[in-house]
């Protein structure tokens, strides 16, 4: 069982940053694929960067000129570092956790097993 928990979230102005974090808990958390996911209002929910236990970006979305994704396994927490804020930013952030993916990553949304509850990122003036 893995458990997580994201933070970061909030209320930024146009061209400012969040940073948002997931800590994950649990036994061999550390092994595992994580990702981020979003889901803007009225959209599904979309992958937007994964990365494996030793820290590689596995996945990355077309926004990394704006935002860099990292992971710090001994904790083990990701981050996603968003900087330079867009109106069309704002979404609710998810980050989950594949435990059959040991070592390697992959953003297929279906093979997530493990969820958190997600933390909302507002964009406005």
């Amino acid at each position: 069982q893995v458990q997580l928990m994201e933070s970061g979230g909030g209320l930024a102005q146009p061209g400012g940053s969040l940073r948002l974090s997931c800590s994950a808990s649990g036994s061999d958390a550390s092994s595992y694929c994580m990702a981020w996911f979003r889901q803007a209002p009225g959209k599904e929910r979309e992958g937007v960067a994964s990365i494996d236990s030793d820290g590689d970006l596995s996945y990355a979305d077309a926004l990394q000129g704006r935002f860099v994704d990292s992971r710090d396994n001994a904790k083990p927490t990701i981050y996603r570092q968003m900087n330079r804020l867009k109106f069309d930013d704002p979404a609710l952030y998810y980050c989950a956790s594949d435990p059959s993916s040991v070592r390697w990553c992959h953003i297929k949304l279906a093979d997530f097993e493990y969820w958190g509850q997600g933390t909302q990122v507002t964009v406005s003036s």
